[in-house]
Formats: structure tokens, sequence, C-alpha cells
């Protein structure tokens, strides 16, 4: 973590919002002062998610989309006209952890699209969830087993939160991931593998923050995500900015 360090907001969190009222979103939230967000439509409008993000001094973190799939010469095409040179798949199957051979099918397949996407100028990064990390195999948690057989310039985009919930110290795991890590999703709560049950705050849960930020110096980006929220989301979004770039957190 740097005192530079930029703040985004994954806008999947966002989703109802985004779908009633993208511009109205967007410039809500670069008025709370975020520079970023990490957008997950990005084939439906393009060039008009780039022209709001423009119009409110917004700039595409990264975004997630199903880079392994069968849209992914959509997906590349899509890439740079909302201004990102980073996609992320945002979720596999847990039984794809099942056991090394399934990882290594997966990694094998990451690893052509880095290939592919490398060609247009693309870098590739997977997220993870909370079984990645509490599936064990050959000993070790089931995400280092496929970070060691990715390609080298393959990123990975940690989710701090259901990092913890699949029972990683996370300032640890950071630290043994180390500069693949260029990606952090910020997020708080309970700490619990529990779907429904709300984040709050950045700050105001039992995630160690700090700490967590600290770890992860390659960080490009800390973005903000709520999967849940039992309070208004845009409140919560703007008390998480206000706490990130607190003295003591920056």
């Amino acid at each position: 973590m740097t005192a530079t360090t930029p703040l985004a907001v994954q806008l999947y969190g966002l989703d109802e919002a985004m779908t009633a009222d993208r511009r109205g979103t967007l410039r809500r939230l670069a008025a709370m002062g975020y520079p970023g967000v990490e957008p997950y439509d990005i084939l439906s409008d393009p060039h008009g998610l780039r022209a709001d993000l423009d119009e409110f001094g917004l700039r595409a973190c990264s975004a997630h989309a199903w880079i392994t799939g069968d849209q992914q010469a959509e997906i590349l095409k899509a890439l740079p006209v909302v201004g990102t040179d980073t996609v992320i798949l945002p979720y596999t199957p847990p039984e794809r952890f099942a056991e090394r051979e399934s990882v290594a099918a997966l990694a094998g397949e990451i690893n052509a699209a880095v290939r592919v996407a490398a060609d247009h100028g693309i870098r590739v990064g997977y997220h993870n969830h909370d079984f990645e990390l509490a599936t064990l195999v050959d000993g070790a948690p089931a995400l280092e087993v496929l970070a060691d057989l990715l390609d080298p310039a393959a990123v990975l985009e940690v989710d701090t939160y259901w990092a913890a919930a699949g029972g990683q110290d996370v300032p640890a795991l950071l630290r043994r991931l180390g500069d693949r890590v260029r990606l952090l999703h910020v997020k708080d709560g309970p700490v619990t593998v529990d779907r429904e049950v709300p984040n709050v705050a950045v700050g105001s849960g039992l995630m160690t923050v700090p700490a967590i930020l600290a770890a992860a110096p390659a960080a490009e980006w800390h973005i903000v995500e709520l999967d849940q929220c039992a309070t208004d989301r845009f409140d919560a979004i703007a008390e998480s900015h206000t706490y990130l770039t607190s003295e003591g957190v920056r």
C-alpha cells in the first residue's frame, strides 16, 4: 500500500442502481471522490459506458468478464473502448478447485486466454471467492496452487473478505502471493461464508484493513465492494471512502 494507491468501486454491487440510472450512479461515485470503477458488463454498451466514465472523470481500473469463454473476441474488443487493459475472470465453480488435475486444467484455460489477450495489450487476472482458500490441494490453499501454475503474466485480484471467510490469515496470504496481487477487493463485515449475511462499510466490520492493505504493496487499486448490504449502499460506499482516506489507513 502507498499513499497514492487509488480507490475504485466494483459496480456489480450497484447492479440495480446501474440498471436504473447509470449516469446518476457514476456521478454519485465521482462526487464521493472515487477516481475509478470496476465494470462487470462491458459488452452491452461499451461506447456509452466510456462516454459516461469520461464525463464524470472516472477510470475503469479493470473489468470483470468471462475471458475464457466464447465471447473472448468481443471482450477483447470492448476492453480498450471502456478504457482498461486488465480483465478479471470473476468466478469459476468450486469443483474446479477440488484436486490438482482440475486446478491445472483451469490454469491451462486461463493461460491460453493470457496469451491471446497479450496480443491485444490486455492483461488477464483471476478473482477468488472463499472456496479457493478453504480447499486444500496437496496441503496448500487451492488458490496458491493455481497461482503457481499460471503464466507469469497473469495477475491476481484478491477478494480479501472471501479470503478471510475461507479461513486465511489475509496479510500472510498476500505476502505469500507477493507481486502477483495487483488488485484488491476491499470489503468488510462479520467474516462468514454465508452470502446472505450483509457486508458493512469498510472499517466497521471485523477485517483488519490497514494490515491487509500494507501486506500487498504491489496492488495498483483498492476496490470497494458490497455483495450484500443492510443499509443504503451509497452511504456505505461513501463511509468506506472516508475510512480508506483517513489518517492511519492511507
